[in-house]
């Protein structure tokens, strides 16, 4: 029988508008597709999805799907699971295993306080690596070991085996070790702070480039909106990120972050609902690598080295968990992260339960690692269940050096994830989480125009022992069917001559940001062969509109609200207007009037994960006074709210505050001869990143 063992696993308490720039008639027909030949679906559809080919999310990696594995795992190195990996397209594959690896010597492949399975060392996990094609991304022990232990790790894998191990993290989840009160990772250092993480950070960093410049290392982070994120230790200055971040930007290559579905309820649809937090909080890991790398910052990527729904509740192997795992991907993949890593290929039993009709064996595995709990036994090891399945069905949407690009479904059951694939076809992902009924799909696309060929459709539903390839059926460009708690894939050929296959113009570089003002941006990017003029356009979900064009590699961008937050991605068009794939994006947001008339300081006196204290200070900087004063802000993501406030009366519409000066509040002096300052308790569902932009009476105030 497998051991039943596993790591422990963590406490995690609940806790624009920009001016159109004049664009030639030939250039917007050049953006404006025609309808789908196939004929128009009909308005009884349950749900309409557009796709938009123009507008780019990004490039899927080698990496992209990855998976966990642990040396407590005895089967870890089976052959079927190379074999399983690879036809799942898995190309990266994690060691030793979450907080084992703050245990773990890699030398002498021990792991003090822990259990090791026979075969797991790392020169055997290293042929499953290259049985299943993938790469590793290794954890350095962190927790017990030292600099020079992981440099000599560098040393044996790239040096004396020639492995390439590319992707190393320093730690596993480091923040676990106590200093907020929780702990359950292994660090043995006596100062357990994230500045003492960071000066180790840049230690392990030096020794183990000295050995292998080539390697990438990385740091972990907190989740933001996620305990502790946003949690101050006794004797710092700031939350972890916050700390460990400026401290490490310049000599880190990525950051790694978990994620798991959490929440006290412990049902598959609430795991699934709670997917629309993610996007916004891997949003604001970048932009705390944004503010803390500044340059820098586009070469540090983000890792999701760990995601699941649940570690206390929902440990599903049952079917909602797999359409959990291929939404979970893309989501991830969509939102600027690299590597998307599953916990875990084997787990082990848990709570027996009955989801979906089926057994739920309360394992977080892919694979079943053939454990039982009481007299009920899992399927024989390496069965996979439904998890694997779903992140399967991803590989069927795209592989590397594909491009991502936006798809909105306006039905809140039924998500939607599209990939134009290199050789110019389209690929739409569709997940039903109704469990009880059947959606029909209607599908729109802009930048993409279907062949009259009927497309390629492989479905994972009910009844299904595999990814299903489907022929015949009802499905066309226009109209599909996808069952109920299931998965849909639909692969479309271009019309002739049409799509970036029919360009001559090759797709353009990602755009960088050169500068910024409150109302300008200056982007440029490297050309593309073929190239006679450059489109960029702003995206908006699923919509995107030219805002700039030029015959160059560079372009300024004006009349932008200050403040605002803009997504662009740059097409290139050939001599006959022909508009090639869309680059990379870029996200970047312009800043407040250094002339302002007014200045507001916003000061997060401290919080706790799930809410914060704020103090906010404003001041007068024209020349007359201000009497009867309104301050008004929007709140960046969704979930941030006012609770309770004192000096001040709040009022909250969506995300939109107003703060009016209380009765008796004497005027505010000219030239900033006094200050207003009120302050008040707020609630986070999720990041809590502080408001772009503040207004003073309606006009546009600086930082403090």
């Amino acid at each position: 029988m497998a051991p039943t063992h596993r790591p422990p696993r963590g406490f995690r308490p609940l806790a624009r508008a920009s001016a159109v720039l004049a664009a030639s008639l030939a250039v917007l027909a050049s953006l404006t597709v025609a309808a789908p030949a196939a004929p128009q679906a009909a308005t009884d559809a349950d749900a309409d999805v557009q796709v938009n080919a123009q507008a780019a999310l990004g490039t899927l990696t080698g990496a992209a799907r990855g998976v966990n594995t642990a040396i407590w795992d005895a089967h870890m190195n089976d052959p079927e699971v190379a074999d399983l990996m690879t036809a799942a397209d898995v190309g990266a594959m994690r060691y030793p295993g979450g907080s084992y690896a703050d245990i773990y010597h890699w030398e002498t492949h021990t792991a003090p306080g822990g259990y090791v399975a026979p075969g797991t060392g790392f020169d055997a996990f290293m042929g499953t690596v290259r049985a299943a094609g993938a790469q590793p991304i290794l954890i350095a022990n962190y927790g017990s070991g030292t600099p020079e232990e992981a440099a000599d790790w560098v040393r044996y894998a790239n040096v004396t085996k020639k492995y390439g191990a590319k992707y190393w993290e320093i730690g596993n989840e480091i923040y676990g070790n106590g200093h907020y009160g929780s702990g359950w990772e292994n660090d043995e250092h006596a100062d357990k702070s994230p500045r003492e993480y960071a000066r180790e950070v840049r230690a392990y960093a030096a020794a183990m480039k000295a050995v292998d410049p080539t390697v990438k290392i990385g740091a972990v982070l907190t989740s933001p909106g996620e305990w502790p994120d946003g949690v101050v230790g006794d004797g710092d200055s700031g939350d972890w990120n916050h700390t460990v971040l400026p401290a490490v930007a310049d000599v880190i290559d990525f950051v790694s972050v978990h994620w798991y579905a959490g929440g006290s309820d412990t049902t598959a649809d609430a795991a699934l609902s709670r997917l629309a937090k993610l996007p916004g909080e891997l949003r604001e890991v970048r932009n705390q690598i944004d503010r803390a790398a500044g340059a820098r910052s586009p070469g540090i990527g983000i890792a999701l080295t760990e995601i699941n729904t649940n570690t206390g509740g929902a440990r599903l192997t049952a079917r909602p968990n797999g359409l959990f795992a291929a939404d979970a991907f893309m989501t991830a993949l969509e939102n600027g992260v690299f590597n998307v890593d599953w916990w875990n290929t084997h787990n082990g039993g848990g709570e027996i339960t009955t989801v979906d009709g089926e057994t739920d064996y309360g394992d977080m595995g892919m694979l079943s690692s053939g454990a039982c709990t009481g007299d009920v036994c899992e399927p024989a090891p390496n069965t996979p269940f439904h998890p694997y399945y779903g992140m399967k069905m991803t590989a069927r949407l795209g592989t590397a050096g594909d491009t991502m690009v936006a798809a909105q479904s306006s039905a809140q059951d039924v998500s939607a994830h599209a990939v134009l694939r290199d050789d110019g076809r389209l690929s739409v992902m569709l997940v039903n989480k109704n469990p009880d009924t059947a959606r029909t799909v209607a599908l729109d696309y802009a930048g993409f125009t279907p062949s009259a060929a009927a497309p390629e459709v492989s479905r994972y539903a009910r009844g299904d022992s595999d990814i299903t390839e489907v022929t015949g059926g009802d499905a066309s460009a226009s109209r599909v069917t996808v069952p109920p708690y299931g998965l849909l894939t639909v692969t479309l050929a271009p019309k002739a001559g049409t799509g970036p296959a029919a360009s001559a113009a090759s797709t353009p570089g990602a755009p960088r940001l050169d500068a910024v003002t409150d109302t300008t941006a200056r982007l440029t990017w490297n050309g593309a062969t073929g190239a006679t003029r450059y489109l960029v356009q702003e995206r908006d979900g699923a919509h995107t509109r030219l805002i700039g064009e030029t015959t160059g590699t560079s372009v300024t961008l004006r009349n932008l609200p200050p403040g605002s937050t803009h997504t662009v991605n740059v097409l290139a068009t050939d001599s006959a207007g022909r508009p090639s794939g869309p680059s990379s994006p870029l996200t970047f947001t312009t800043g407040t009037p250094a002339d302002a008339v007014c200045s507001v300081t916003y000061h997060r006196d401290s919080s706790w994960g799930n809410g914060f204290v704020t103090t906010v200070t404003v001041r007068n900087l024209a020349s007359t006074p201000i009497t009867g004063w309104t301050v008004d802000w929007d709140w960046p993501t969704t979930g941030q709210s006012v609770d309770s406030g004192w000096n001040a009366t709040f009022h909250q519409t969506g995300s939109h505050v107003r703060v009016t000066a209380p009765d008796g509040a004497g005027p505010l002096a000219p030239d900033g001869g006094s200050t207003a300052s009120f302050g008040f308790v707020g609630a986070n569902d999720g990041p809590n990143p502080d408001p772009a932009v503040f207004r003073l009476n309606g006009a546009v105030c600086s930082g403090g």
